[in-house]
């Protein structure tokens, strides 16, 4: 219950982390479902967003599928409107977008890409947004080969 005020915390996020890398399988779950529907708030604060960052990296196949179609929203969203938008405007939330499009397997990237596809002109007028852009540009050159 108090695992998000633990991320937001100066130290008590590097508690949170350490139970996202080391600890079974049933916790991890537990602390990524304590974040659901959080994704953008906790993504965009100094200290929670190294916390979502390891969610990321630790997350199995279905808890990223999770992450994504929360970054991602509704699909009738206006490119202003994604949380994904929200994500890429920000200081600390745009690395987050940048981790996940690292870590997804080919089939969600491809996903990814699909939905962010024609969001990508709005995108690149964001501060953050054209280093989210080169990363999916690397993703699809490293994943060509």
């Amino acid at each position: 219950e108090n695992t998000q005020s633990l991320a937001k915390n100066q130290y008590g996020n590097y508690v949170v982390q350490h139970i996202l890398v080391h600890a079974n399988p049933d916790h991890r779950a537990a602390v990524m479902r304590s974040f659901r529907g959080n994704l953008v708030r906790l993504s965009k604060h100094k200290f929670a967003s190294n916390v979502i960052e390891k969610c990321v990296t630790h997350a199995t196949r279905d808890e990223r599928r999770d992450l994504i179609d929360e970054m991602l929203g509704d699909e009738d969203l206006d490119s202003a409107s994604l949380p994904l938008m929200a994500m890429a405007k920000d200081q600390y939330a745009n690395y987050v977008v940048q981790r996940l499009i690292e870590v997804v397997d080919p089939e969600q990237r491809q996903y990814l890409i699909q939905r962010v596809q024609h969001h990508l002109p709005y995108l690149s007028k964001v501060p953050y947004g054209k280093h989210i852009i080169a990363t999916i540009e690397k993703a699809q050159t490293d994943s060509s080969f």
